[in-house]
């Protein structure tokens, strides 16, 4: 019987492959990059050093973890925790580009660039997650599951909303959410933002 638990600290590994299996827009991004923990460092990994308590994990029956959802309950603490401690630990593994100009540049240049007061969207939403799924989870109701138990967190501990940003070449990920009756929010080019008010 599958199973969503809180995360615990061994599922760090199986957090970074999960990251990697579905950072192409929902599909493998295997050897995009010369590093493949990159996707994880960025959008998994930092979420569990950060928030443990707002991390569960969606596990196999065979005890595997095959999904998981990641989240701060305050975008602009945890970019300032990320710029000042977190990705500074990456700098010589991932030195800055001088330009970034392949996608892997542009995304360790985005890892350079994060920082508090950048989204638009945080003060009245101020919570983000990143979900994310293997395909055999699909079509279980699993990713409702995970965001509804984030989301009763959250409302918990009074925040007033949440926002999220994907690739708006997802349009998997993009049905998911409107299916829930997330907020379409304005968001940079070449991405799309919903949100979700838990408070008035």
């Amino acid at each position: 019987m599958t199973s969503i638990r809180p995360y615990r600290a061994g599922d760090r590994s199986a957090l970074l492959e999960i990251c990697l299996k579905t950072a192409d827009a929902g599909g493998d991004a295997t050897g995009m990059f010369s590093d493949d923990d990159l996707w994880g460092l960025l959008f998994a990994v930092p979420y569990v050093e950060r928030h443990p308590d707002l991390c569960w994990v969606v596990e196999a029956d065979d005890g595997r973890a095959i999904g998981y959802i990641v989240a701060t309950d305050d975008t602009d603490a945890f970019e300032q925790w990320f710029r000042d401690e977190w990705w500074p630990q990456f700098a010589e593994r991932f030195p800055r580009p001088d330009a970034a100009e392949s996608p892997e540049e542009k995304m360790i240049e985005y890892g350079y660039r994060r920082g508090p007061g950048q989204n638009p969207n945080a003060e009245q939403y101020p919570a983000h997650l990143h979900i994310d799924l293997l395909p055999e989870t699909q079509g279980q109701g699993l990713g409702r599951r995970l965001i509804e138990t984030l989301f009763a967190e959250l409302r918990r501990r009074g925040v007033k909303g949440l926002h999220l940003g994907m690739n708006p070449a997802n349009e998997g990920a993009a049905a998911f959410y409107e299916r829930l009756g997330m907020e379409r929010l304005p968001a940079d080019e070449g991405s799309r933002s919903y949100g979700e008010r838990f408070t008035a």
